[in-house]
């Protein structure tokens, strides 16, 4: 793997360089093309509030719970009860917080918007941000990955790598608009919803591999 990303030593001039040294790295090869899995549907809306404070692999296993018991669709998520649901769930952890989360936000969906499909196309940020649970980290990736937005999600993974090129960013939205400012300018606008979600996906193996193997 290149020794110099995320080196302060090599000079990095906007986030486009960043992107174009990631794709190099063909770090997605082995990964779905949007990388999030179920890219477009309601289940990335109950992955991103599943996998809050706990590994992917836990997320899968509460995926499958769920998919198995036909609740990955937001109008029989809705009328579950807590206590069911809490079970299926159990191995993401916070199992709890995250059922009545679930729950809320599915019938918040379902009386705002009436299906999924209309709630992709209308849902914004700030409506997204109003429900309990659902944090700047959360709402982009229901954003970027679940209504196919050009929405760059950034995360710890995102400063890590760039703190080692001697970016420092006091807010998760600074970081944000650095790693989409650079990408936006180099590519069209009906492409940014691929190249945005590919960015962060290249971004988190990158750091996943980056944590196991020295470089």
């Amino acid at each position: 793997m290149d020794r110099g990303i995320g080196d302060a030593a090599v000079e990095l001039s906007d986030s486009f360089e960043l992107y174009d040294t990631l794709e190099k790295l063909n770090l997605l090869e082995n990964s779905p093309s949007m990388w999030w899995p179920a890219y477009g549907t309601f289940e990335v809306v109950v992955g991103a509030i599943l996998t809050q404070n706990t590994s992917w692999n836990r997320v899968e296993t509460s995926l499958q719970n769920l998919r198995a018991a036909s609740l990955l669709s937001p109008e029989p998520l809705s009328k579950t009860p807590p206590e069911s649901l809490m079970e299926l769930i159990r191995p993401s952890g916070l199992f709890k917080a995250k059922a009545s989360n679930l729950i809320r936000l599915s019938r918040n969906l379902l009386d705002d918007f009436g299906d999924f499909e209309t709630f992709a196309q209308n849902v914004d940020r700030q409506w997204l941000l109003s429900q309990k649970g659902i944090g700047p980290e959360s709402a982009d990736s229901i954003l970027c990955y679940a209504c196919e937005r050009p929405v760059m999600v950034v995360d710890a993974y995102t400063a890590r790598l760039l703190r080692g090129y001697g970016y420092e960013f006091e807010s998760y939205d600074e970081l944000q608009e650095w790693c989409e400012a650079g990408v936006r300018d180099a590519f069209g606008e009906e492409e940014l919803p691929e190249v945005f979600a590919r960015f962060h996906g290249m971004i988190v193996e990158y750091g996943k591999r980056k944590a196991k193997t020295p470089l």
